[in-house]
């Protein structure tokens, strides 16, 4: 993850046992899911049921590259459940993102484009470096450019990535100027 875990406990006492579950399977998320910039989780007791005794809620905000992810679960008696069935869902949900993802490549849709400028061009080169808004950098070369707009780039131009692998790691697979 980008950015570290964070835990919030509201009306219930988080014994380390408890951090340490909720931790475990956030790590499990991240190594089968990448990339996961963010994840929020919040544990909350809001009242004591009459008849059902504590019920505890469990929400998971999870931030990927161009979607928020927001699952809540039905209350659960046991903490422990009520974790275990949050981070299932998630799974799920990150599941069936990565699914409709890689349909888009197998039947030739164009896969989602990010916002990003341009952080480093040798246009001698033909080459260059692009920052996405979520803070990833991405390789470009001057192919990737459409309608041969390579020499109008400049530095902090604004331009939408589609992303890709290159030889060396990430790198964007076409990359489209923007008005600006």
């Amino acid at each position: 993850m980008k950015q570290p875990l964070q835990i919030t406990s509201r009306s219930v006492e988080l014994t380390p046992a408890i951090e340490a579950a909720i931790r475990e399977r956030a790590e499990r998320l991240e190594r089968f899911f990448q990339p996961i910039i963010a994840c929020r989780v919040v544990v909350e007791t809001p009242h004591r049921h009459q008849y059902k005794g504590h019920q505890h809620n469990v929400r998971l905000d999870i931030t990927v590259p161009g979607e928020e992810i927001v699952v809540r679960r039905e209350p659960r008696e046991d903490l422990y459940v009520a974790i275990r069935d949050a981070f299932d869902a998630a799974r799920r949900r990150l599941k069936a993102r990565g699914r409709k993802r890689r349909n888009h490549h197998i039947h030739g849709e164009a896969p989602m484009a990010v916002p990003a400028w341009v952080s480093d061009l040798e246009p001698e080169a033909g080459f260059g470096f692009i920052t996405t808004s979520e803070g990833r950098e991405l390789y470009f070369e001057s192919g990737a450019v459409r309608g041969d707009r390579f020499a109008h780039l400049s530095l902090g131009s604004p331009v939408r990535v589609t992303e890709g692998e290159g030889a060396g790691g990430p790198a964007a697979r076409r990359v489209e100027p923007l008005a600006g």
